[in-house]
């Protein structure tokens, strides 16, 4: 193409007049055949934020539909069995408008921690960091007097979401042991006793070890999906024998509130109930499109499911058997009736196909820790074994609790979720604000608010756990 101006061709202007120079061409002794270093046009535009979701390459990425069971998943497993006990203990009101607070803080929490790992993986250049990784990179990157205990951070977290999730999903044990002997009782007169409670702990252990060897999130899909379905049909039948008992009730005969004995306890089973963090990175970081926040988002969607159907079970399961209320609303069914027994059954392969999916967590933390002094040749066979001794030690713990169902879920639910779910997430947010706290300090009076009631959780609702074991 000619350009007429001055009878110029336009090569012939890009060669007489460049439009990248360097420091060199404006000395007095440069010769303007030198290369160019540093073009001009570079220096009127910044270079594109990096985006981490185009910069993941994953085999099995997960899909909006696929990340939103999961999220549903991760929340709604035994713990919403247990909701009408905190009713109980809190009482009908109080228990209502608490799982609406424990909701919603525990959405909060989720943002905070999500939106600190992605500014994280924008400001480091990495496609996705996990709990324990977004926690160091937040102290690394954070002022400098939190640096030294970046390590310390990465370290405190790996080991509170393995406890955590070892924990919770030792509940899941013990209440497939229980459903399964009180299901066989009915026809079988012999299937009674503590003893035949560890028999079906040590019967279970095997398929656990076989299930848990699937290792790509991505195949956990069709088990959650086919868990979601069981434990829907659960919930809708123990619904069924819940509205059928609350014509015959008053509701002067429940208590609205309680004493202040029984909030502790509340907010236990509530944080251990609803509760899933642990979980939510790796479903992120599964995702290669920005869906999982925002308005709709991945988050928003399954929680308000997720608190819509605690406050549900929670307030119409106490309704209906008041003060006779077990530890779980199952126990409350007549076990003799055929109904009943298929909400037993249901519920108890829903929470085994769960497990795979909370074992993911504690898994994934002992691999990283082993797989680098494991021959790659070895590897395989190596979290195979990895995976076995994982769920041994995770029945051992079942076997140790016995029939505490609800002390081991308070526990759980107070000591390590409350520091994973509210604590851990509050410190990152102050510190990654650290410079804009914004108007009157609102993030960090949040954040403190939130480490307080996460220690009040902490430090009572573990008292109370500890003297129900001694019962």
């Amino acid at each position: 193409m000619t350009d007429n101006y001055l009878g110029v061709t336009m090569d012939q202007k890009r060669d007489n007049f460049p439009s990248t120079f360097t420091v060199d061409n404006f000395s007095s002794t440069a010769t303007l055949s030198e290369p160019v270093k540093v073009p001009i046009d570079r220096l009127n535009y910044p270079d594109k934020e990096y985006n981490q979701y185009e910069n993941r390459e994953l085999e099995h990425p997960n899909t909006f539909s696929g990340a939103f069971i999961h999220v549903v998943k991760s929340s709604l497993g035994t713990g919403i069995l247990a909701m009408p006990r905190a009713f109980k203990t809190a009482g009908l009101a109080v228990g209502f408008f608490g799982t609406i607070i424990v909701g919603l803080i525990c959405t909060h929490t989720v943002h905070i921690l999500v939106t600190a790992s992605q500014k994280m993986c924008i400001k480091t250049k990495t496609p996705s960091l996990g709990y324990a990784e977004t926690a160091e990179a937040v102290f690394q990157n954070g002022p400098k007097k939190f640096r030294p205990w970046a390590g310390f951070a990465r370290n405190f977290s790996e080991i509170a979401l393995a406890l955590t999730y070892a924990a919770g999903i030792a509940v899941y044990v013990v209440f497939i042991s229980e459903s399964m002997q009180k299901l066989l009782s009915e026809y079988f007169s012999s299937v009674s006793g503590d003893e035949w409670s560890l028999y079906f702990k040590l019967i279970i252990l095997g398929p656990l070890i076989l299930f848990c060897q699937v290792r790509e999130l991505k195949h956990l899909v069709p088990f959650s999906f086919v868990a979601n379905i069981t434990m829907s049909v659960a919930f809708a039948i123990t619904l069924y024998y819940t509205f059928s008992k609350i014509p015959d009730v008053d509701i002067s005969e429940r208590q609205m509130y309680t004493d202040w004995s029984g909030i502790p306890s509340f907010f236990s089973t509530a944080i251990f109930a609803m509760e899933g963090i642990g979980t939510i990175m790796p479903v992120e970081n599964s995702m290669v499109t920005p869906q999982f926040l925002g308005c709709p988002g991945v988050l928003n969607m399954g929680m308000l499911i997720v608190v819509s159907f605690f406050a549900t079970m929670g307030s119409f399961g106490y309704y209906a058997f008041g003060g006779d209320t077990k530890a779980t609303i199952t126990q409350n069914l007549p076990s003799d009736e055929i109904l009943a027994q298929v909400v037993q059954a249901s519920i108890s392969l829903a929470v085994f196909l769960t497990f795979m999916l909370q074992f993911y967590v504690p898994t994934d933390i002992v691999w990283r820790k082993i797989k680098p002094h494991v021959s790659k040749e070895r590897q395989n066979l190596a979290q195979i074994l990895t995976r076995a001794a994982l769920v041994a030690f995770i029945v051992a713990i079942a076997a140790a609790a016995g029939h505490h169902l609800d002390a081991l879920i308070d526990l759980a639910g107070s000591i390590f979720l409350s520091t994973l779910g509210f604590l851990i997430p509050a410190i990152l947010d102050i510190i990654i604000n650290w410079h804009e706290w914004g108007r009157f300090n609102y993030i960090l009076v949040k954040n403190v608010l939130i480490i307080i009631f996460s220690l009040f959780g902490l430090v009572s609702g573990s008292y109370y756990a500890m003297l129900e074991f001694t019962k």
